[in-house]
């Protein structure tokens, strides 16, 4: 028998986040190539299978009772109104729905964070901080999703936080300007409970562009810092093949389908949509090591999944009216960085109005809001580095190299490396000259954010004219101009047919029928009794847990199987992502033709229409 023993490698232990790192499609284990050179005893192979056959048994039914438990959450929390999920106690200051220009947001003021009481750090007189979440399908809570994020990290570097919520439902006929007036009035509100000292605006994705086009319209006397984690403002920019969303506008002709499903939802446009796009993004995440990660180790991964997945799935509508001024003027229309977003009475948004420093914080990793979208805008804001350093900004720009989108956020290495960072770091961006600078950070973030270590942060100057993302501007002008078109004509002539024809119901239908959510409340046993039964098993399997030793055959070759269909979606993810492009450049690229739209000519704003 001594003979017929082979000597395998330990298998790795997978990441309670990502999973292991691909290698490709396919990929041959050490332990799978060793097995095949030196066959083992048909004793070990029978006793090894039985091992790995009970353990796979157990792991399936406390998986499933896993997404059943996803499934019950999920019920709850729409039940509960999808109350924001903050790790944080907080007291409601301003409910925007009751201003004379309702929107659904409202102002929070964080007063307690468990027992940790990092409350108790604040000091008097620091600058106060307003962590703004991303409105783009999910809810809010992302920025304090845990001890360890913005809002931890504020606190424990003495700031006064407060926090801005948005609820599910949009008021009726509620446009960009309803929302900008509303966080206009709360940066007012903290303004004045801290002696006039401008807050830090703290914006997270959507909320990122969201800051700019506050404190470049009506808010600039009155905000302090401007800090855009992950946001896009330079919505045509993205690597050929890395960034396809990019894209999605001129295959779906623009704005227009937006604009339908707004009026199929009787008037709200439901977010799950934009989720749903997130997801399409990286299926080998979405649909394999997601789930994977979670089947190979119930245990350890329950609490986790199930903790992200209550935010993830809790989905949020827009108004129609904000909804069509975003796509149309931002990501369709790229009118951002050029001037040209108009907001209530014809003014014009222009982004060289800010004076305040501007903190950009991007990731190479991330696919959703790459540097390209996060960092584009500054020389089409400002023209050379002079220009920049003539106009008094100081723009501050930091750069991850791998964490993707939503770890920019959630991240608890990141908020004690990063965010901590940027915080500890307001005074000294303060008191650098104008121009354009890289902030470096030297030293590992520490286990904890009570740990002792400390990041040595340096600010390199950078020159405007180095920031330089090609991508093929006549071809985005060509799917500018057929949205345009194509949202006339559909508002003309399709538009009131369907709006006539919408209700309330049929909306509530579209709701709860959409793929991402049935697709997880299907696992309830309230649509599946027999579930029951699986809640039943799980106790029992976590009583009499089973699990194969480190040598078993079995679970190699499934986690061998595993890495070839995650590398398999992987491939095809990419190319799909290169037909993609392809396929754009083929549709709007020479020799098709090129019509220009006709734009009005943007009118200065001026004090009295703000």
């Amino acid at each position: 028998m001594a003979e017929d023993t082979i000597q395998r490698k330990r298998r790795p232990a997978r990441s309670s986040s990502t999973g292991r790192p691909l290698e490709g499609a396919l990929v041959a284990t050490p332990e799978v190539d060793d097995a095949l050179q030196h066959p083992i005893a048909a004793s070990d192979v029978s006793r090894q299978w039985w091992d790995y056959s009970v353990d796979f048994a157990q792991r399936w039914i406390l998986f499933v009772d896993i997404l059943r438990q996803r499934a019950n959450n999920m019920l709850a929390h729409e039940e509960a109104g999808l109350p924001p999920l903050l790790h944080f106690d907080y007291e409601m200051l301003l409910d925007a729905r009751t201003f004379e220009r309702p929107a659904n947001y409202a102002l929070l003021r964080i007063t307690r964070c468990g027992t940790d009481h990092l409350e108790e750090r604040v000091k008097a007189g620091a600058t106060p901080v307003i962590v703004i979440d991303p409105r783009a399908g999910h809810g809010p809570g992302i920025g304090g999703f845990k001890r360890d994020s913005e809002v931890g990290m504020a606190l424990s570097e003495g700031h006064p936080v407060y926090f801005v919520i948005f609820f599910p439902i949009p008021c009726p006929g509620q446009t960009l300007g309803d929302v900008l007036n509303a966080l206009r009035i709360f940066v007012q509100e903290v303004a004045s409970r801290h002696d006039g000292q401008a807050p830090v605006l703290y914006g997270n994705c959507q909320a990122g562009w969201e800051v700019m086009l506050l404190a470049a319209y009506c808010c600039e006397h009155v905000s302090g810092f401007s800090v855009l984690n992950g946001s896009p403002l330079s919505y045509w920019s993205g690597e050929s093949g890395v960034n396809p969303m990019r894209l999605l506008g001129g295959f779906s002709g623009g704005v227009w389908l937006a604009n339908l499903l707004a009026d199929l939802g009787n008037g709200r446009f439901d977010g799950a949509w934009l989720v749903q796009n997130f997801q399409f993004l990286k299926p080998e995440s979405a649909l394999g090591e997601k789930f994977y990660t979670v089947f190979a180790d119930p245990e350890r991964e329950r609490e986790r999944f199930l903790e992200f997945e209550r935010w993830w799935n809790g989905f949020y509508f827009l108004s129609r009216e904000e909804l069509v001024a975003i796509v149309q003027d931002l990501f369709v229309g790229n009118k951002l960085e050029t001037g040209e977003v108009h907001v209530d009475c014809d003014c014009t948004v222009d982004l060289r109005r800010i004076s305040k420093p501007i903190v950009v914080f991007a990731s190479y990793g991330d696919n959703i809001t790459p540097p390209h979208q996060a960092l584009g805008w500054i020389p089409a804001v400002y023209a050379s580095t002079e220009d920049l350093v003539a106009a008094g900004q100081r723009i501050v720009f930091l750069t991850n190299p791998h964490v993707g989108h939503l770890g920019i956020f959630v991240s608890a290495r990141v908020a004690r490396h990063e965010h901590r960072a940027i915080l500890h770091s307001l005074e000294a961006i303060e008191t650098l000259p104008p121009g354009l600078y890289e902030m470096r950070l030297a030293g590992d973030a520490p286990d904890t954010n009570r740990g002792t270590q400390k990041i040595r942060v340096t600010f390199e100057p950078r020159r405007v004219e180095d920031i330089q993302f090609t991508y093929p501007r006549a071809e985005f002008e060509r799917v500018r101009a057929v949205s345009e078109f194509s949202e006339k004509l559909y508002e003309q002539f399709f538009s009131p047919f369907v709006r006539a024809t919408a209700t309330p119901w049929g909306a509530e239908w579209l709701k709860w029928t959409h793929p991402m959510r049935w697709s997880c409340y299907a696992w309830s046993e309230r649509f599946q009794p027999w579930l029951l039964l699986i809640a039943a098993l799980a106790g029992q399997a976590r009583s009499a847990r089973v699990e194969p030793t480190e040598e078993n055959m079995w679970r190699s070759l499934e986690e061998a199987m595993s890495t070839m269909v995650t590398g398999a979606l992987q491939a095809s993810r990419s190319a799909r992502d290169a037909a993609a492009e392809v396929a754009f450049l083929c549709l709007y690229g020479p020799p098709w033709p090129y019509v220009a739209s006709m734009y009005t000519t943007p009118t200065n704003c001026n004090e009295s229409c703000c």
